[in-house]
């Protein structure tokens, strides 16, 4: 867990991923409503990037360090939770903040099929403003 939470940092640095860096990211990682997770680690054991499913189907705290980027390493991760949902019967979903800084996130899960369905106001905040989230279903 150590390893995630270092990689999640190293993210967060660079993208502002997560957009509030969480009191305990050690329970961010894996909140009691995670139903399984799975990462993807170097040769040297660092982690590369890591996903997780929560309950509903939500495919959640999808992310990739810097240096592993463009290495496949997000598409293998999705893939695993895909796998994992189409034996649980599950469609995944998620959201994205409509501003998120990632370069790539939307064109990536939109070039991997995922379809947009609607955008709605998140339950939180950033600074003391709202976020607007964009809303996904996976169509693959």
């Amino acid at each position: 867990m150590d390893r995630c939470v270092a990689a999640l940092r190293a993210v967060h640095e660079v993208d502002r991923y997560p957009l509030n860096w969480p009191a305990d990211p050690r329970r961010w990682l894996a909140p009691e409503e995670q139903l399984c997770a799975w990462v993807v680690a170097g040769a040297d054991g660092a982690v590369l990037g890591h996903v997780a499913v929560h309950r509903g189907g939500e495919l959640s705290r999808l992310y990739v360090v810097p240096a592993a980027r463009r290495c496949a390493v997000a598409g293998r991760l999705v893939g695993a939770a895909r796998e994992w949902a189409a034996g649980q019967g599950h469609t995944l979903t998620l959201n994205v903040p409509e501003d998120d800084r990632r370069a790539g996130t939307v064109a990536f899960y939109e070039a991997t099929g995922w379809r947009h369905t609607h955008t709605a106001v998140a339950d939180w905040t950033v600074g003391g403003r709202p976020v607007r989230l964009r809303h996904y279903v996976d169509v693959k």
